[in-house]
């Protein structure tokens, strides 16, 4: 395995499902190649961390289910933060939340900022 790590940040949500499948596909496919990654959600991309959401998400013709795309990201390891204030302004709890998603902080994001590879979306 490689040292290093990738962090994706995504801010797109819901109202968008094709960008929102995005940064799963990238994170996928790094965990596939041994690759650590966390992905932070933030804006509204935080509702996809909300029990339930990923499966009301129509799946769009040749694109991959965002639902088992979420299953295969966490079942490699994969980690998931969201953005503090944005989930506090959506009413979001952390006993909402799938399991593996954290609710984390602007602190904690600089931190892991400065040490991995970033890709936002």
């Amino acid at each position: 395995m490689t040292e290093e790590e990738i962090l994706i940040i995504s801010k797109i949500g819901p109202e968008d499902p094709e960008k929102l499948l995005m940064p799963f596909i990238v994170a996928n496919a790094s965990l596939a190649l041994d690759i650590p990654v966390t992905v932070f959600l933030m804006a509204s991309a935080v509702e996809l961390a909300v029990k339930g959401t990923a499966e009301t998400i129509e799946p769009m013709d040749q694109m991959p289910n965002i639902s088992d795309m979420l299953k295969t990201y966490f079942s490699q390891g994969g980690k998931m933060q969201l953005c503090g204030p944005c989930c506090n302004h959506r009413n979001i709890t952390p006993d909402q939340l799938i399991e593996h998603a954290k609710i984390g902080g602007a602190a904690g994001l600089v931190d892991m900022v400065m040490d991995k590879k970033v890709l936002t979306f």
